[in-house]
């Protein structure tokens, strides 16, 4: 619990500033945090099959290149440019022929990598355009992941006992998840209704906290169930106490998502 603190210490100490600056500097840490998330995804990857070099540098630039697109707007964007995914496909799926060898590298490696570039690559992107748009809503998104996962860890300690899906992640409780979405929903509603909006009707914040809170911590089982597949603790060791980039983000990149196919009701 000791490291876990002083890893959380460690993530605020990082984040907030480069949050709270916004603009250049907070879209440069996205593109980091977005390479440092692909790469840790390919490792676990890469524990059953190795990637072809080339095409790993090529993943990199593009899931940076996917982070920073358009990353000045102050506006929600919903488009995106055909001849980046057409480039990504060319990337990607010419290889195998050149290679001609499907042990080295075949469909499923492939698609592999175009998947795992545009989720993390868009995911992050648009943590940047909502942070352009109104700062208050990344700390409302921040503050449903923060208190769910909290509280789900802190109420599956006290009262936990009937587990959840045991087969992906053993340790979480359904007295977890239930405390941890009451909580996480109760400290968003009271923050969006005081900070962000007022005018928004009451049920409808409720409603949409609980629905974004409830998919942080499906995000967090989803990435848990990669890591049980390739039979790895955390995706990396890079903060102490909580794991990789993926391990801290997870459940943000989820709600993130979600926000983004209900922010036309808030």
């Amino acid at each position: 619990m000791k490291k876990r603190i002083i890893g959380a210490i460690i993530v605020v100490a990082v984040f907030l500033p480069f949050l709270f600056i916004g603009e250049l500097p907070f879209a440069g840490l996205m593109a980091i945090l977005s390479v440092l998330g692909l790469h840790e995804l390919l490792k676990v990857r890469e524990s059953k099959k190795q990637f072809p070099f080339v095409l790993k540098l090529f993943a990199y630039l593009l899931v940076m290149a996917f982070c920073l697109y358009n990353f000045n707007s102050i506006e929600f964007q919903y488009n995106f440019s055909y001849r980046v995914m057409a480039l990504l496909i060319f990337l990607f799926m010419l290889p195998m022929v050149f290679i001609n060898d499907t042990k080295k590298y075949n469909l499923n490696d492939a698609l592999f990598l175009i998947g795992s570039i545009l989720f993390i690559g868009l995911s992050f992107n648009l943590i940047i355009i909502i942070r352009n748009y109104n700062i208050s809503y990344i700390i409302y998104l921040l503050l449903i992941t923060t208190i769910t996962d909290t509280f789900a860890l802190f109420t599956g300690l006290l009262v936990g006992e009937h587990k959840l899906c045991p087969k992906i992640s053993p340790k979480k409780t359904i007295e977890g998840l239930v405390g941890g979405v009451a909580m996480g929903t109760f400290t968003s509603v009271c923050f969006y209704h005081t900070v962000v909006s007022t005018t928004t009707p009451l049920l409808t914040v409720i409603v949409i906290s609980f629905l974004l809170s409830v998919m942080g911590q499906l995000g967090d089982l989803v990435f848990s169930s990669i890591k049980r597949y390739y039979d790895v603790k955390d995706f990396s060791e890079l903060i102490p106490g909580h794991g990789g980039i993926l391990d801290r983000f997870d459940s943000l990149i989820f709600v993130t998502l979600m926000f983004i196919i209900l922010v036309e009701y808030l």
